[in-house]
């Protein structure tokens, strides 16, 4: 496993299949694309999308200093600013038609923390100010009308008022209040916040969210994370998100490593460790080399998630160069970007499969483009792979 590899296949796979997703007519990046590789362009489209694709050619421009990378950001941020954006109540949309106009108006946490994710990236990559005012206000919101005093609420709508109905980020049969998926974006929002521009507020919510994952969302005895809770951080469903987990678990260890205080991070690290261990232990599958999808009331889905394999490969690493004595991490890494290759790459565009089912077979029943489906994990993880091994090479 090279950074040759990660690099190559984000300038020769990834960057030229999203590319071709640029809407020129009326902005920012088409909603769908089915599995026949034929884009609908007037698909409505996901605010989750464009500000994931937004993050991607900032990141990618940070990386490569590409000048078409910096004009497809440009282009995602316009398009963010000035139609997923609610210039009059705050906060952005779920999703938006193909020509701008809000088709769904509900305002979850989780949308907003992704645009100030986005956003703070861009600013990184451009030193654009507005995109860095732009992920404040979204700040300011999340704080101000999308919390209680005992963490992070999940859907409202359009004017911020309370919708019980969380159907966008509750699965698995049940109705959540909180959710940690939730939570974890709304920590990796504020780290790049706070990696943008060391505003010591976020870095005192970045530990007020990194304490409730430890005290609430940690299952001690488990090794995991819990994935669903009511209002009072009770568990609503045995369930074992792998994929989730091992985002976390190096997620987690970039936020408390940000804020520079070293005993605290020791902690963080201490609980991460284990999810990465509990996670190779449970989900790694030894006969082809991937992770399952999850695991509900003690069964296995065994699908082999597209997202989860891109994440793990990252999980792995970094738990590996957090201890560079347990080489099996390294070795899963590795594995598991071998897997991808020969499995979940489309040959007919570069891009990935939504997932292999368990009996070997492709799974592009939802396309192999919408609203859920972009360039943020695998992209990412070429991009975080190309940073830390350039970083052992120096």
């Amino acid at each position: 496993m090279r950074r040759e590899q990660f690099l190559d296949h984000l300038t020769h796979n990834l960057i030229p299949f999203w590319n071709q997703l640029e809407d020129d007519a009326f902005g920012g990046f088409y909603g769908f694309m089915d599995k026949d590789l034929k884009v609908d362009p007037q698909a409505d489209k996901g605010v989750i999308l464009n500000s994931r694709i937004l993050w991607f050619y900032s990141a990618a421009y940070r990386l490569l200093g590409e000048e078409d990378l910096r004009a497809k950001a440009e282009h995602a941020f316009r398009f963010l600013k000035e139609y997923c954006y609610d210039k009059r109540r705050g906060g952005v949309y779920w999703s938006v038609g193909y020509d701008g106009k809000p088709v769904d108006t509900t305002k979850h946490t989780y949308n907003q923390a992704f645009a100030i994710y986005a956003l703070a990236e861009y600013y990184m990559a451009t030193g654009d100010g507005d995109g860095l005012l732009l992920a404040y206000d979204l700040y300011r919101i999340i704080e101000e009308k999308c919390r209680d005093a005992a963490g992070y609420l999940e859907a409202f709508r359009v004017d911020f008022t309370p919708d019980d109905n969380n159907e966008k980020l509750s699965e698995n049969g049940v109705m959540a209040g909180r959710t940690m998926n939730t939570l974890l974006h709304v920590l990796e929002a504020y780290t790049n916040l706070y990696q943008a521009d060391h505003y010591e507020p976020v870095a005192g919510k970045l530990k007020e969210i990194m304490d409730l994952f430890e005290t609430r969302v940690y299952d001690r005895e488990k090794g995991r994370l819990q994935v669903f809770f009511d209002l009072e951080y009770h568990s609503l469903i045995d369930l074992y998100s792998y994929g989730h987990d091992i985002e976390a678990s190096w997620l987690l260890d970039r936020a408390a490593d940000v804020l520079g205080d070293e005993a605290y991070a020791a902690r963080i690290h201490a609980m991460t460790k284990v999810l990465a261990t509990e996670v190779k232990k449970h989900a790694y599958d030894e006969t082809v080399h991937a992770l399952y999808n999850e695991c509900e009331r003690g069964v296995d889905d065994p699908q082999k998630i597209w997202w989860v394999q891109a994440e793990s490969v990252v999980g792995f690493y970094n738990a590996f160069q957090k201890d560079p004595g347990q080489t099996e991490f390294e070795k899963a890494a590795a594995d598991l970007f071998e897997f991808i290759q020969q499995n979940l790459v489309d040959p007919r565009c570069g891009e990935w499969y939504e997932s292999i089912r368990a009996d070997g077979s492709v799974n592009l029943d939802r396309g192999m483009v919408h609203e859920w489906k972009c360039p943020y994990h695998n992209g990412r993880m070429c991009i975080e792979m190309c940073r830390r091994m350039s970083d052992e090479t120096r």
